[in-house]
């Protein structure tokens, strides 16, 4: 069974350093899930897995992601969030 790699992105976070992130842990074989909460966080998070697409189109693989919701703790305090399930479709 793969290991599942979850990336937690934030308002302010880097779209490339997330992208670099998910490449480097697809090439690792393993499974990438995002999770994001509030609008500004989804922004950062669809713009990091675009970028990541672009990163492994030119070898031939295509880049597949499953959006969802998923309930996350924040400050002892449950918040829904999206999460982004990637998965390589060669």
């Amino acid at each position: 069974m793969k290991e599942t790699i979850i990336l937690k992105v934030k308002s302010g976070s880097n779209p490339n350093s997330v992208a670099g992130a998910i490449v480097a842990s697809l090439k690792e074989n393993k499974k990438v899930e995002i999770t994001a909460i509030g609008a500004g966080a989804v922004n950062q998070a669809v713009k990091a897995i675009a970028t990541a697409r672009g990163f492994i189109a030119s070898a031939g693989v295509n880049l597949s992601c499953i959006p969802a919701f998923t309930e996350v703790e924040v400050e002892s305090e449950e918040r829904t969030g999206i999460k982004f399930i990637l998965k390589e479709d060669n």
